[in-house]
């Protein structure tokens, strides 16, 4: 069975509590659940995981390169200077989708720039929770399902195989 990552920065832990006029009210554990329903069609797995700290992020992108075939990461403020999630994510060998519960670019000017929006398969903004189940069917759509077996890639560093 396969599992996709759904990583979440700094300060997501509190959705349904934290801003709610700006976050919404669903909470990561809603989040999780809408993704998991999204994908069970496929027969894959959640892995949520969610820390305060970049250094915690950057070990889960690691532990889950291998069994992982995509992942959704919301980095939170991290998007901002989050270095060393974005070296990770740049190692990450599967397409994965940035989301943002906001809209980033109608919020204050030092939100207005990405440091690993330009790493990843794609960008959802401003969807609110529903941003997350977008991101995940892009993923269907990147892995899809064919007679061989094989996977197509999604992401520009992942090689691609190809029936004998």
């Amino acid at each position: 069975m396969s599992a996709i990552l759904l990583l979440n920065g700094p300060n997501l832990g509190i959705l349904g509590e934290r801003e709610p006029e700006v976050y919404g009210t669903d909470t990561l554990a809603d989040i999780a659940a809408s993704v998991s329903e999204e994908i069970s069609g496929r027969g894959w797995r959640v892995h949520s995981v969610q820390h305060e700290s970049e250094g915690d992020l950057v070990r889960a992108v690691h532990e889950h390169r291998a069994n992982t075939v995509g992942a959704i990461v919301n980095p939170g403020a991290l998007m901002i200077a989050g270095w060393s999630l974005r070296d990770a994510l740049a190692a990450y060998p599967r397409p994965w989708i940035e989301v943002h519960l906001s809209n980033v670019w109608a919020r204050e000017q030092f939100r207005h720039e990405s440091v690993m929006a330009p790493l990843a398969s794609g960008v959802v903004v401003g969807m609110g929770a529903f941003g997350y189940r977008l991101a995940a069917r892009a993923l269907l759509h990147m892995n899809p399902v064919q007679d061989t077996g094989h996977t197509v890639a999604g992401h520009p560093n992942e090689r691609r195989e190809q029936t004998p």
